[in-house]
């Protein structure tokens, strides 16, 4: 497909649904505003949202792009008039409030990250929007700390991943939850201490065991549902609870004296409806704390497979069997 000068592939759906609905056609280029840069996609990263996006169930906030995409790598090819000049040629990987299934996508200059020398611009799109949850949810939210134990759910889900490349980063030891024995393989291989396989095991026990009864300090929950209940047995004293996603089901049942009693708090958040200037602090505080460690080489995205742009539906199904491992990615332009 060819395009013109204001035209660009991009991967669209007409009416809500399965991933077939996902087909790609020829969009009009999208124009930055004053605070934003166009970067010409090399990959973007595929997250659960999209997915969620694409079924019906979680509409683009007001004012983005209906093109699905949370995160892309690539060049900056045109700023905004508030945001320095210098930027255009630049390799960053960026948070988006959508838009990042095409060929060009605007993003708010304060969401870029600069791309090193040595990371690949397949490794960069993996990593902010796993990055950015995290890093608000685990340490901002959660408050964790050296010393601290921490429960994963989803442990080798792109953002499971990058919960434990992160908290072992920070001296924090990790517990996750898996749904076969591969894949707690893989969690232990990227430095969890305990990787419990939730089909075969009782997670609550198991950790009971392994912690001698003191329990965890913060949980990372993308379950919800009836997990809520169980998460909170698995918690230490003044232990913290934070719901990032609800896969299992919005609604949980709770014991508030328990709560009380235990002086345990429950919190979460969702990231994409959050202020530009939210954001923009987000990315200040990652920039100076966790980003050094992956243009350093310390660390890196747990990759899974690599689609084209044009097979986007395959990526999603991919994501919604649960069977990869890590991060799954676009190809757009390449890089």
């Amino acid at each position: 497909m060819q395009n013109s000068r204001e035209n660009m592939r991009a991967i669209h759906f007409e009416t809500p649904g399965a991933p077939d609905v996902l087909a790609i056609s020829e969009v009009q280029k999208p124009t930055p505003g004053p605070g934003d840069v166009l970067i010409e996609v090399a990959y973007a990263g595929v997250n659960r949202p999209d997915c969620i996006q694409r079924a019906g169930h979680y509409p683009a906030p007001p004012g983005a792009s209906p093109i699905l995409g949370l995160e892309v790598a690539g060049k900056v090819v045109a700023v905004g008039d508030n945001v320095p000049p210098e930027l255009v040629g630049q390799e960053v990987a960026a948070l988006t409030p959508g838009g990042g299934y095409a060929e060009f996508c605007t993003a708010p200059w304060g969401h870029c990250l600069p791309v090193p020398d040595g990371m690949s611009l397949k490794e960069a799109a993996a990593i902010p929007e796993t990055l950015f949850t995290v890093w608000h949810n685990v340490f901002e939210r959660g408050m964790a700390a050296e010393g601290d134990r921490l429960l994963i759910h989803g442990g080798t889900s792109g953002i499971g991943t990058m919960a434990i490349m992160l908290a072992k980063a920070f001296g924090i030891e990790v517990i996750v939850t898996c749904g076969d024995e591969a894949k707690c393989e893989a969690a232990r291989e990227l430095g969890a201490d305990l990787a419990i396989n939730y089909r075969d095991q009782d997670f609550v026990e198991a950790i009971k065991d392994y912690t001698g009864g003191a329990g965890v300090n913060v949980v990372l929950d993308m379950v919800s549902g009836d997990y809520v209940p169980r998460n909170l047995k698995c918690l230490a004293e003044d232990g913290r609870h934070v719901t990032i996603a609800v896969l299992g089901g919005m609604q949980a049942t709770l014991n508030m004296a328990v709560i009380m009693s235990r002086r345990l708090t429950l919190t979460g958040s969702t990231l994409r409806p959050r202020s530009d200037a939210f954001k923009t602090a987000l990315a200040d505080e990652i920039a100076q704390n966790a980003w050094p460690l992956f243009t350093s080489g310390e660390l890196k995205p747990v990759m899974d497979r690599t689609f084209p742009l044009a097979e986007a539906a395959a990526a999603h199904r991919r994501m919604e069997a649960g069977d990869h491992i890590g991060k799954i990615v676009l190809e757009v332009a390449g890089g």
